[in-house]
Formats: C-alpha cells, structure tokens, sequence
C-alpha cells in the first residue's frame, strides 16, 4: 500500500531506509497485514513511517513492481489522502520524512512510477475540491 499525503500544496515523502530502492525519495508505504484493508494498512504504514494522520480521498492506481534481478512481483495500491494531523518524523523503514513542495517533490522522486501517481493523486484532490 503507498499513500500520496497531501497538506496544501505539499506532497509527504519519505526516504526509504530499506530496499527495494533504499535511500531514493518515495511515498510512504508497505505491506498488509493479515485481516487488514487496503485502506487500513495505507493508513498504519503512513503512521509508522512518518507519525502522520490522513483521511484518505480514495484510490489512486494499482501500480506492478518489477525489479530487475528479484525474485518477486510487487503489487503496489495507491491512495491519495489528506493530513489531518501530525508533523513527519522519520519512523519504521524510513530515513527521513518531510512535507514538500509538489513541484520539489516530483524532483526528487527517482521512479517515474510515483511521480506518475503523484502527479495522478494532486489532479484527483483538485478534481474533487480536495486542494
């Protein structure tokens, strides 16, 4: 599960403190739980990984995780969501968090994957009045 977390006109990132992708800028995110929702564990992994509350807006795209030389296949669901409260503080398996700029944050994000959902999640927010 990831989460596009948006305050204003800021985007959540975090710097991933484990791999795939370690030390690259991304959304938070991770695995599910057993019995848990989609929306559950988006919200519990954004919590882990940054101290961050959301309200989550809805669903942004399911995105397949192919890296080179693994082993697995990665599944990925994509929510978008606003903060409700909480300032990002680097937790779980994350190096760093921090709200950014979307213009800032679209620069630092390596895979075009998530600046894609990114970019996908800010058009969601205005579409919907969200931001």
């Amino acid at each position: 599960m990831g989460v596009v977390c948006l305050r204003g006109d800021e985007v959540l990132l975090i710097q991933r403190g484990k791999a795939p992708r370690l030390g690259q800028w991304s959304i938070p995110g991770g695995r599910m739980e057993f019995g848990e929702t989609t929306r559950a564990a988006a919200l519990r992994e954004l919590k882990e990984e940054t101290g961050v509350e959301a309200e989550i807006l809805g669903l942004i795209d399911v995105v397949d995780s192919l890296e080179p030389d693994a082993d697995w296949h990665g599944v990925l669901v994509d929510y978008v969501a606003r903060w409700t409260g909480g300032e990002p503080v680097a937790g779980d398996d994350a190096m760093a968090a921090c709200f950014q700029p979307v213009d800032e944050a679209l620069r630092r994000v390596d895979w075009e994957e998530t600046r894609r959902v990114i970019t996908l999640a800010v058009r969601i927010a205005k579409a919907g009045g969200w931001g």
